[in-house]
């Protein structure tokens, strides 16, 4: 028997819908900025890691790859400079598209750098990056204006609109590091009402509230599983799960992106509309 109609359900989703969009009026000021500082985070706790572990970085870059000091010196100020400077450019909103790149050059060095370029997990994590970042250089590029005045056409911003869909995409693949792999009731809940969501958000259909319930759920699941701030400082799990805190966190902030931004044109919605 089937105890919610589909005519429920429909009203359920356009109030939530409502809400979604409340939120997001009264929020549409700080939002970006917010966003914007959540992105940058992994980056700037990373680029701090750089200076309170000076030493421990150099004399690992200089084990791992037998280089003497003053690589093993170059690599840390290169991290340091290439994270916090771009970061306060971005946070400045100064230069945006510069300093995007210099970070996904930062993700690519460490990458290689650490020999964790082909961990399943670090590359899913980076992919999650680089999509967080594309979607920031989207905001940072104005509409293109069409050649014919009154017809306004989504391929006018193509180049915006399909590093917009990119940017979705890679966003997403972060989820698969959360997946929890066990046969429990909860797990498989979770997993798939996760999984749903980040589907929506890759399509770009029911967008921005897919990606509102994503914020809300990554951020509990964060501050639930990623609690370093409860472990010793001097455990090696403090590090790993400070590490995955602030990841989480960048990701959060591409997800608030794609509720500031919306969907953009290659997206299921913006097909309804034209439909």
């Amino acid at each position: 028997m089937n105890l919610v109609t589909p005519r429920q359900r429909q009203e359920w989703l356009s109030r939530a819908e409502d809400y979604a969009d409340i939120f997001l009026n009264r929020t549409k000021y700080i939002l970006p900025h917010v966003a914007r500082f959540c992105l940058v985070s992994t980056f700037i706790e990373d680029g701090i890691r750089m200076w309170m572990q000076w030493g421990d970085q150099r004399d690992y870059i200089m084990k791992s790859w037998n280089v003497g000091w003053f690589l093993g010196t170059l690599f840390v100020i290169t991290n340091l400079l290439g994270q916090l400077i771009p970061c306060g450019m971005i946070l400045a909103r100064r230069k945006t598209d510069i300093a995007c790149a210099v970070l996904v050059f930062i993700i690519a060095f460490q990458s290689i750098a650490y020999r964790i370029i082909m961990e399943p997990r670090f590359l899913f994590r980076s992919c999650s990056l680089v999509g967080g970042l594309l979607l920031l250089m989207v905001e940072n590029r104005k509409e293109a204006r069409t050649l014919f005045a009154g017809v306004p056409t989504m391929h006018n911003n193509a180049p915006k609109n399909y590093m917009q869909f990119a940017g979705r995409i890679l966003l997403v693949i972060m989820f698969l590091t959360i997946v929890r792999y066990e046969l429990s009731f909860t797990s498989v809940i979770q997993n798939l009402i996760g999984g749903i969501c980040m589907l929506f958000v890759a399509v770009g259909f029911k967008t921005k509230l897919s990606a509102l319930f994503m914020v809300v759920y990554l951020t509990f699941v964060n501050f639930y599983s990623n609690s370093f701030w409860l472990v010793p400082n001097h455990r090696a799990l403090h590090d790993f799960l400070k590490y995955d805190f602030f990841q989480t966190m960048s990701v959060i902030g591409g997800l608030l992106y794609v509720v500031a931004l919306g969907p953009g044109g290659v997206s299921v919605d913006a097909r309804k509309k034209e439909w």
